[in-house]
């Protein structure tokens, strides 16, 4: 799963919570650029992708339409992003408030993934 988290300590708490649940962590990319060369390093073949919208380079847009095109389940976890517009340009991702609990994250990733810990 890629995770794309700007903010060191929230990324790192985020990848031990993921990691614990049983998936594998790509990044955490802290920024537009980190994000688009992991998509294609991996040839955009996540089972899902945890995205902060608010980073140092921009809006994670970008990223995310790239994933969302090709069929990735999006998960954001932001604070600062508007659930109307997220949820008209993304239908069908789900939106975790920032701060959300590591069971309410979890549960997300799960459900998103198909139910189990995947790549």
């Amino acid at each position: 799963m890629l995770l794309v988290e700007d903010e060191l300590f929230i990324a790192l708490d985020l990848q031990m919570t993921i990691e614990d649940a049983g998936f594998a962590v790509e990044g955490p990319c802290s920024s537009v650029a980190e994000a688009q060369a992991a998509i294609d390093q991996a040839k955009a073949r996540f089972a899902v992708a945890l995205l902060d919208v608010q980073l140092p380079d921009g809006t994670v847009f970008p990223a995310a339409d790239r994933l969302y095109n090709r069929g990735i389940p999006l998960i954001f976890h932001s604070g600062h992003a508007d659930d109307a517009e997220l949820r008209h340009r993304y239908p069908g991702a789900t939106i975790c408030e920032k701060p959300s609990t590591p069971h309410a994250l979890v549960t997300a990733l799960r459900n998103c993934a198909g139910g189990g810990a995947v790549a």
